[in-house]
Formats: C-alpha cells, sequence, structure tokens
C-alpha cells in the first residue's frame, strides 16, 4: 500500500472515532434501567395472572415425573 493511502484511511477512521465518541456523549444514560420503567405495570391485572397460571401450569407438565421407588424384597412394612 502506498504512504498517502494509509495516511488517508488513517485520516477517515480517526475522524469516524471522533464522530462516534461525540455521539456517545450526546447519548444520555436512561435514569432508569427499562425493566424499572414497567415494574408493576400488571399488578392486579386478572389476565396477566392467567397468562402466569397457565404458563407455570405448561412448565410443570414438561417435567419429568418422578420414578416410583420400587420396594426391595428386605423392606418389611
Amino acid at each position: 500500500m502506498k504512504k498517502s493511502s494509509i495516511e488517508a484511511r488513517l485520516t477517515a477512521l480517526e475522524s469516524e472515532v471522533a464522530n462516534l465518541k461525540l455521539h456517545m456523549a450526546k447519548t444520555k444514560e436512561p435514569e432508569m434501567p427499562w425493566w424499572r420503567q414497567i415494574a408493576g405495570t400488571f399488578a392486579n391485572d386478572p389476565l396477566y395472572e392467567e397468562a402466569m397460571r397457565l404458563g407455570r401450569e405448561y412448565r410443570e407438565s414438561t417435567r419429568p415425573k418422578p420414578r416410583k421407588r420400587r420396594k426391595s424384597p428386605n423392606d418389611r412394612s
């Protein structure tokens, strides 16, 4: 590569980095995380409670059932 080509690329990269830094400085971080902003949105909502119940039932239905314990011949109960 020619030296002038490398210098041109370096100048373009430096300019882009400066633009990115400026953009990041202007971008303000949210005061509160998004999940905190929506926390409690569904409080006392019967449809949400129903959705949670159905989801729990489904997850429990996909869990493997515990195996029944076989009695050994030495058990005397």
